[in-house]
This record gives structure tokens, sequence and C-alpha cells, in this order.
């Protein structure tokens, strides 16, 4: 498989006047293109400073984060909350990223409207995010970022604001919507049946420093759906898995 995103031997160290906290050390780890990863974690590992390499608004201390693609707009990201502005209808929310990098040509308005429509946005189009459920907003914000045609979705935790039932449908359209589009995608999530439900393969990060602890393959590529990948007979056995590298233990 051909790799997209490559962390090599990655040290991220944060300094104020009196002292260093070090935030990564010595992570190293690899997304192949077309993949579904998930790096999990305790909270306050590290795990949003990762995402931050990639988007380069850090510069690793040591080490190297490699993006290996040509494509300008290579990194897409999709926040915790959708973010959406309430004075603009849901095509303008949609169509911000492209205004911001002045990239709002005929061509990409109809690859904008196109997705819209796909997706069960058409219609709600000239509708103010007010006016739409949580689970329609958070579709607004991943049809957003995929506007700009990324090769790469950056999730941060893109489900946590919702209540469960709501975060249940909104990761089976995510994932789906994902998977049609053929994107790779990184979620970055403290929820281990989450990370089950969703991806392919789950790295597993230590606390703070933040280091690579278990590299964890679902297998469960097979089975096209989040909430199918729950009923698995073998999702509980993953889930004791995970939930013992998160506790201390090494298996």
């Amino acid at each position: 498989m051909q790799e997209i995103l490559k962390f090599e031997n990655v040290r991220q160290v944060f300094y104020t006047d009196t002292q260093e906290t070090v935030a990564i050390d010595n992570l190293s780890f690899s997304v192949n293109k077309g993949e579904f990863a998930a790096l999990l974690g305790p909270s306050g590992c590290g795990k949003t400073t990762v995402l931050s390499l990639i988007c380069k608004l850090l510069k690793p201390t040591e080490g190297k984060v490699e993006i290996l693609s040509d494509n300008p707009n290579a990194v897409g990201y999709m926040l915790q909350h959708d973010h959406l502005f309430g004075w603009r209808t849901i095509e303008k929310n949609i169509l911000l990223g492209l205004e911001i990098a002045g990239k709002v040509t005929p061509e990409q308005r109809k690859y904008a409207a196109d997705l819209m429509d796909k997706y069960g946005l058409g219609e709600f189009k000239n509708h103010y995010p007010a006016q739409l459920s949580g689970g329609m907003r958070q579709r607004t914000a991943l049809i957003r970022t995929l506007a700009t045609r990324p090769d790469i979705l950056l999730l941060d935790e893109p489900f946590s604001a919702l209540d469960y039932q709501t975060r249940l449908d909104v990761c089976e359209d995510v994932y789906s919507i994902i998977k049609k589009e053929n994107k790779t995608a990184l979620l970055v999530t403290h929820d281990i049946s989450e990370a089950i439900s969703l991806a392919d393969v789950i790295y597993v990060l230590t606390a703070r420093p933040s280091t690579l602890k278990a590299t964890h393959l679902t297998n469960m590529q097979h089975i096209d759906s989040p909430l199918k990948r729950r009923e698995s007979p073998d999702f509980s056995r993953q889930f004791q898995l995970l939930y013992n590298y998160l506790n201390g233990g090494d298996k």
C-alpha cells in the first residue's frame, strides 16, 4: 500500500520561561492512502498536537513529519464542533474554505453543489445552521472540508459534542461519506468503541510524553458500517485489549 502520511522519530517540546514540557517523544507511525486510521490515547496525551504537526501549525522539535502528496490542499481538518456561522446559509458555510483560499471558481461551486446534492444537503442550501439538527450540521462541516478537495481528513473528536444516539448516527454518516469519496482519514479519539467501529488501524498512544504503545489492526474492512462493527463477535475482545493498553497493560 502507498503511504500518504509519515511520522518518523518525532519529538515535540514546548518551552516557557521557566520550564520545558515534552508533549511527544520518539513517535513513529504511517497512514496509507485510502486508510481510515485512529489515534487512541488518554486525554492530554498529545493527540491534538499530532494533528497540529500534520497541519504544519507546529514544527517538530526533532524528527520528520511527511505528507506524501503533491496536492497543495492535501489536508482537511474537521473540528470537535461544527463552527458554522449562524448568519451564513448552509451553502455559504460550505464555500467558506474556498473563499478564504480565493478559489471560488464556477468549477469549485459546481463541485460543492454536487457534494451537497449527493449527501442530502441540496434542499437545505438556503437554510441557516439553527434550522438544522446536530447531525445535519456535522454533515455540513464535513462537506465544507471535502469541498476543498483534500487527500487526508483529520477528525479531531468530531462527535464528542453530540448526544449518544446522534453520535452513533453521525459516525455512520461520516464513515459512509469518507469511504464513498475514497479519502484517507485520521481520527483522534479517546473513545475505544468509536475507534474500533470506524478505523482499519488504531495507533495506541501512551500518556504524555506521548509515544506509540501499540499498533492494532481491527480487520473489519469487510464490515461497511460502524454500527454493524459494534455487533461483531470480535468487538468486545478488541475493546478489552485496547482498554488494557490504555490502562497500563501490555496485552
